[in-house]
């Protein structure tokens, strides 16, 4: 099983389009193939991010399917504790919290499509860093 963070661009992409590569990372989490890494903090960012009107609205879900499906993901995920904080490593401090979960977590990889944002400090951590396109296609070889 492939131990990941999923950066909260990454979930909301999947929520709002089922034929990306974000829902199909989404679909092998719910296969079990891959199980995500979640602190407290990154929960959180999920649920207020994907609570946001805007996006149920381009999803079409309501909030109790947004809840139903925020569940299914914490159950899951592997909780991380955050034990140790690096702060400032990223251009934009929101990102900090995925950081955070990926490095105390010891993540396989950090999944987003701000590659850039994260670079930098995934070097310094030696964190692959990949997005969902390029984890499906290395997932299917």
């Amino acid at each position: 099983m492939h131990r990941v963070v999923l950066d909260t661009s990454v979930v909301v992409a999947a929520f709002r389009s089922r034929n990306g590569a974000s829902n199909l990372l989404l679909r092998q989490v719910a296969l079990g193939s891959v199980r995500p890494l979640l602190t407290t903090a990154l929960y959180l960012e999920y649920e207020e991010v994907l609570s946001r009107p805007e996006h149920r609205l381009a999803s079409g879900l309501e909030e109790d399917d947004v809840a139903a499906i925020l569940a299914a993901i914490a159950s899951a995920a592997e909780p991380v504790e955050v034990h140790f904080r690096w702060r400032p490593q990223l251009p934009d401090p929101a990102d900090e919290l995925v950081l955070e979960a990926a490095v105390n977590g010891r993540a396989q990889a950090l999944i987003t499509h701000n590659l850039r944002d994260f670079e930098q400090a995934a070097k310094r951590f030696h964190l692959p860093i990949v997005t969902p396109k390029q984890w499906i296609e290395e997932s299917r070889s």
